[in-house]
């Protein structure tokens, strides 16, 4: 079992950044693909960010590409998410995950746990 607990958003002017955390329970936790999602009111969840486990390679949407930044700390069991250029249409619940299975890490389907999310919401 891992258990997933993000912090860090907040509200923030369009342009402005954030840094969200992730803190992981459990011994495993660089076993583990790490992901960022987001959802908005009234869409569906999308896949922001992820980073592997071991080899630390990162994978961003394209409509965070050159925003967000992926990093993880192993020997903290903290996986981050650095949000800056921030858009309006950024605002949503962000979802940090945990997940190994053999599926695309860019579909929830990949992922095995989930944490509560934590909101952001950019004014313009």
């Amino acid at each position: 079992q891992v258990q997933l607990v993000e912090s860090g958003g907040g509200l923030v002017q369009a342009g402005g950044s954030l840094r969200l955390s992730c803190a992981a329970s459990g011994r495993t936790f660089s076993r583990y693909t790490m992901g960022w999602f987001r959802q908005a009111p009234g869409k569906e969840r999308e896949f922001a960010a992820a980073i592997r486990g071991i080899s630390d390679f990162t994978f961003y949407a394209e409509s965070v590409k050159g925003r967000f930044t992926i990093s993880r700390d192993n020997a903290k069991n903290t996986v981050y998410l650095q949000v800056s250029s921030l858009k309006p249409e950024d605002t949503a619940v962000y979802y940090c995950a945990a997940g190994s299975s053999r599926r695309s890490v860019d579909t929830p389907e990949f992922y095995d746990y989930w944490g509560q999310g934590t909101q952001v919401t950019v004014s313009s």
